[in-house]
């Protein structure tokens, strides 16, 4: 069985204080250690690390020049550091990632248990005309050794059904999403959701954050769209085990034991012409032979 135990932690920063933030946030993952030993992943909200403050607060106009930092940096060892501490996988939401160009983005990490920036992924599709930062052109994936591949989006990301689908492409059987939603589309995510995870046969995992800062409601959807734990609106942790064997079978004998969309791209994607891309449905490198499934 291929299994990874998360704790997805819908919280909220110290507003506009960086160093408070990150204080907060190291309790909490060692917390989390203490209190789940069998968790090897934490994840936590977009922009956490960037102490961002309430939509409606006071806010300073220059907020993301001042967060902004470089990767690798001193905030990336700080993680290192953390990660290497309590033996955790550490998807430590977004951050403003100031790019040698002078460009900022919208950064996703993961760090690795060794310390070891495992994946950087910078936000393909920011919440315009709202956010500023300066969109990515690639989606990311990494390997979890022993367990499985992950993919990382972002936010609004998942309104755009191109991100999941590409996610899975490149092999991803769990996607994990930092958010921070802090209006009523809330629903909407949570629609996109679950369509992002049956459609593609993944786990989606989405942590927005808590109130004040977010509207909360962070939620797990399994490969069938089945939601498996849903969050309100305050402060709390989601633990749960991700069976990646589920992904599997659930992409070999279906959704509901018949929808089987994957395997249907896998033989006939190739053959249809998708003229918004200027070409077809690639069959992934990684499928297998899906005849009579």
């Amino acid at each position: 069985m291929r299994t990874l135990a998360i704790a997805a932690v819908q919280t909220a920063p110290v507003p506009y204080d960086l160093d408070a933030t990150w204080s907060r946030f190291a309790h909490q993952v060692r917390t989390v250690r203490e209190l789940f030993p069998h968790v090897q992943m934490v994840v936590v909200p977009e922009l956490l690390l960037a102490a961002e403050g309430p939509l409606l607060g006071e806010h300073p106009e220059d907020w993301m020049e001042q967060a902004a930092v470089t990767i690798p940096g001193p905030l990336t060892d700080r993680l290192a550091g953390l990660a290497r501490e309590t033996g955790l996988w550490l998807v430590p939401g977004t951050v403003f990632e100031r790019a040698a160009d002078g460009t900022i983005h919208n950064t996703a990490l993961a760090i690795s248990p060794e310390g070891e920036i495992a994946a950087r992924y910078r936000k393909v599709f920011p919440w315009q005309p709202y956010e500023q930062a300066v969109p990515g052109t690639s989606f990311t994936v990494f390997e979890v050794p022993g367990v499985g591949r992950v993919g990382l989006a972002i936010c609004y990301d998942g309104s755009f059904p191109e991100t999941m689908r590409q996610l899975a492409w490149l092999g991803a059987e769990v996607v994990i999403q930092p958010t921070l939603t802090t209006t009523r589309d809330r629903e909407m995510e949570l629609v996109c959701a679950r369509a992002n995870a049956w459609t593609n046969q993944i786990y989606v995992v989405n942590v927005n954050a808590s109130d004040p800062a977010g509207v909360g409601e962070s939620t797990i959807v399994d490969p069938e769209g089945i939601v498996r734990q849903q969050a309100g609106t305050g402060e709390e942790v989601l633990v749960d085990v991700l069976d990646l064997d589920a992904v599997t079978r659930t992409r070999r004998y279906g959704s509901a034991g018949v929808n089987r969309p994957w395997s249907q791209l896998a033989r006939y994607g190739s053959t249809i012409e998708l003229p918004m891309y200027g070409g077809a449905f690639r069959t992934p490198d990684w499928a297998k032979d899906t005849d009579g499934q």
